[in-house]
């Protein structure tokens, strides 16, 4: 049985991120006033979720944008949890669940390179043949490759490829801010 680790030796592993996130924002603080009427001036303006425009969406992106909130929701309650037990291993599968359906749905969904796929494609490429690899690398008791690649897939196909939502033109752009 896995042995019990503290808060602290759970979050330990995520301190650099934290320290980065504290350091952007702490040298932003100075300009804040400035950075905020620049994002004003280019029509910025965080507003409540227009949910309008999610149920306007076709099926195929609300499908997408489901799997992938469920995915996100539950990797990041996996990467604070013990790792290891029966509750790791249940959720572990159920974000291997929402990580395929969003990989996959998103081959369905174009647009940002007119009719084709785009670059953030090949995370869903990446995703589709990373996660049987990563399950086979924890059925042959290889932690750390399985640990690697699964937080590999949460950073680039859940942080960075969400990130890539918030780009003017873009769904969650438009949904929050536009």
């Amino acid at each position: 049985m896995a042995e019990q680790q503290t808060f602290f030796q759970r979050v330990r592993p995520h301190l650099g991120w934290l320290v980065l996130l504290v350091a952007v924002a702490a040298s932003l603080w100075p300009i804040r006033n400035d950075l905020a009427r620049y994002l004003g001036h280019v029509g910025f303006q965080p507003h409540a979720p227009d949910w309008a425009l999610a149920v306007d969406l076709p099926l195929k992106v609300q499908i997408h944008i489901v799997a992938a909130l469920a995915a996100l929701a539950i990797g990041t309650i996996i990467l604070f949890q013990p790792k290891g037990s029966r509750f790791h291993k249940t959720l572990g599968w159920a974000w291997v669940i929402a990580m395929a359906i969003t990989a996959v749905s998103s081959l369905f969904i174009t647009g940002i390179n007119g009719d084709t796929w785009s670059f953030i494609h090949l995370l869903s490429g990446w995703t589709i043949i990373g996660l049987p690899m990563a399950v086979y690398a924890i059925r042959n008791r290889k932690v750390q490759a399985h640990q690697r690649a699964m937080t590999g897939m949460f950073v680039g196909g859940l942080i960075v490829a969400g990130a890539l939502t918030f780009i003017p033109g873009r769904f969650f752009y438009a949904f929050f801010f536009g």
